[in-house]
């Protein structure tokens, strides 16, 4: 089994995609598009699975665990590509059940090596969500040195964003959705 990829990730609600957009091009390194998403999520006895479809992309097959929190926190998680994404979440409904289904509209730009995500998430809103991959390269992007300079990054973008403590999230948009 592979060993499992880190990521330092913070969440939080925003109030205009507009203004967020706008700061993220005062310290975007390089705008990465925009990705229409659905991201299956399944029952599982330990950690979180899910589904993920993006648009004109292969789907991935996401296995993490990660505390819910609204501090920057630490995930680890496998990407397995699933070449027949139908089948699997055919698969894994029928032996897991299906816990929620969440689409998206996701902009992303990338400040040095962290990601910034633009969310709009049917259902739910708008959110911000930052996320630096620790160590060993992920999602095409460099990794951040280490786990202090992911917490750094991410503390850099909070404040240049102005996002205060009644703006975070402590859990998945999957978490927020379900019943």
């Amino acid at each position: 089994m592979p060993a499992p990829a880190q990521n330092i990730e913070l969440k939080a609600r925003i109030g205009s995609l507009e203004v967020a957009r706008q700061q993220a091009l005062q310290v975007a390194t390089q705008q990465l598009g925009v990705e229409r998403q659905c991201d299956t999520y399944f029952f599982a006895p330990q950690g979180r699975l899910k589904l993920r479809e993006i648009e004109g992309q292969p789907a991935i097959l996401v296995a993490y665990h990660r505390e819910n929190s609204t501090a920057p926190r630490p995930s680890d998680y496998l990407l397995i590509p699933a070449t027949d994404p139908a089948g699997l979440r055919d698969a894994l409904a029928m032996t897991l059940g299906v816990r929620v289904a969440v689409r998206k509209r996701r902009e992303i730009f990338l400040h040095h090596q962290v990601r910034i995500h633009l969310d709009e998430v049917e259902g739910l809103g708008t959110f911000i969500e930052f996320e630096a991959v620790v160590g060993q390269a992920g999602c095409g992007e460099p990794p951040v040195a280490d786990v202090a300079d992911g917490f750094a990054k991410l503390r850099f973008l909070q404040e240049h964003f102005g996002i205060g403590a009644a703006d975070l999230i402590e859990s998945s948009y999957g978490d927020m959705l379900s019943p």
